[in-house]
């Protein structure tokens, strides 16, 4: 199977090597963040059932589904030192078994104050698998592809959005009363199970990293880990800042955090909202519901991961991040211009949402791709760390605004406004950042001269 382009290779046994990685590795994480997305998202189809039996308003619920986020981002600095400390199969497989029990429990909150505090804790949980796996990455693939293993890797977002709506509104409607449990309860429950399956399966399967992978012969294990280290061995990597502080100081990081608020802070805030917006819209069937759900999501994968390649081909970053963030910003204005009366403006208002929704992830896939050249070591994953915090921060952030907005005027519109307005500050942050820290970062231009004086 041939994931990576061929373009990306001088040589075809390196061409040959890092598509065999490929395809070993990034369908199961795939298949990870598509398990993580829907746990974190069905709260969105549950909320159409579950308001009523627990007394949740849409301010509540806003409120609950953020403060996931906050669980989320107080824990991931500490969940990616601790994956570089104890290794990726034991972390990553504790972390899915502890967040399918959580997930699973969902099914049986009776109020508000309990839905709160279960979604803190599924945040907490969850918090070292999305930047868990983004350092994992770097450790078998080099700077030059990342930008197509990370779009390949937000896939999961996308097979999450397009599978997690229909499956969530057939359990709704299909599912049965057993046990004199809900609809909703059930979706809960019946959508945890894989991630317990897969931790079980992470724990007897997932290598640690290159040197630690079976499959590879030990030349392939010290070559991937080599050119995963700085592309150019072990003093490519030993020149790039590796402190904690190094990733903490940098203005870069954290410009890229408030960009990442901006992509993630809007397709959250589609994500969360958008069966409240179809069935405020007049649609009633919970299955169409999660059918016309899906539609963003198959447009943003194929956009996504035309955009990385042709980023890895011309090694630019920069501008392929920056351009799709305009391409939201057009999205979210559609979708408040026609907000306003919905049911004869449907057409267009799920127009706008699939255009934002293709420009957050295509930019996402993209940005994801520079953080970790930056630095090496705790410095690298403390990086996708603080930029993964940023964008959970929006998580939190705009499905409340979104929430307490339809609230006080009655209508999404002006939430939809004010996303047009933070893509726009997205795109300031990325625009504030100097052009050679997306071509490679001056610690990696140093480490490659380093290593070039140290050949000769």
């Amino acid at each position: 199977m041939r994931l990576l382009s061929r373009a990306s290779f001088e040589r075809e046994r390196d061409d040959a090597l890092y598509n065999r990685i490929a395809t070993k590795l990034l369908p199961y994480l795939v298949l990870l963040l598509v398990v993580s997305f829907v746990d974190r998202v069905n709260v969105g189809f549950a909320k159409l059932e579950m308001a009523s039996d627990i007394g949740l308003s849409d301010l509540a619920y806003g409120t609950g589904a953020g403060l996931f986020f906050l669980g989320y981002c107080a824990f991931e600095i500490p969940a990616n030192l601790i994956l570089q400390r104890v290794g990726a199969r034991l972390w990553l497989g504790a972390i899915m078994l502890v967040w399918g029990v959580i997930s699973a429990g969902m099914a049986f909150v009776s109020n508000p104050h309990q839905f709160y505090a279960m979604r803190v804790l599924l945040g907490i949980a969850e918090a070292g698998c999305y930047p868990g796996v983004m350092l994992y990455m770097t450790y078998w693939f080099p700077a030059r592809l990342r930008s197509q293993v990370c779009a390949i890797f937000f896939l999961g977002l996308t097979f999450g959005g397009m599978l997690g709506g229909p499956l969530s509104g057939w359990i709704l409607q299909s599912a049965p009363q057993w046990g004199g449990l809900r609809g909703w309860q059930w979706l809960f429950i019946m959508e945890a199970l894989p991630a317990i399956v897969l931790a079980l399966v992470t724990f007897a399967w997932l290598p640690n990293d290159p040197l630690d992978a079976k499959w590879l012969s030990p030349q392939e294990r010290r070559d991937v880990h080599a050119a995963a280290r700085g592309g150019n061995g072990a003093h490519a990597a030993d020149a790039m800042p590796g402190r904690v502080s190094a990733a903490l100081r940098s203005p870069t990081i954290w410009l890229m955090a408030v960009a990442n608020f901006a992509l993630l802070g809007g397709a959250y805030g589609v994500s969360f909202w958008l069966p409240q917006i179809l069935r405020s819209a007049g649609i009633a069937s919970l299955l169409h519901i999660g059918l016309l759900s899906a539609l963003p999501y198959m447009f943003s994968g194929v956009c996504m991961v035309l955009a990385a390649r042709h980023s890895d081909r011309t090694q630019e970053r920069r501008w392929h991040s920056i351009l799709p963030m305009l391409l939201s910003v057009a999205g979210f204005w559609l979708a408040g211009a026609t907000s306003g009366n919905l049911a004869d403006g449907l057409v267009g208002g799920l127009a706008g949402l699939v255009l934002a929704v293709v420009g957050a992830q295509t930019a996402s896939g993209v940005l994801w791709s520079v953080p970790a050249t930056l630095f090496s070591g705790s410095a690298a994953g403390t990086a996708l760390a603080m930029v993964t915090i940023g964008g959970n921060l929006g998580g939190y952030a705009i499905p409340y605004m979104i929430g307490y907005a339809r609230t006080l005027a009655g209508g999404f519109a002006p939430g939809f406004y004010v996303l047009c307005a933070v893509q726009v500050l997205g795109m300031a942050a990325l625009l504030l950042i100097p052009a050679s820290r997306f071509r490679m970062g001056e610690a990696a231009q140093e480490a490659r001269a380093l290593s070039q004086r140290n050949a000769a």
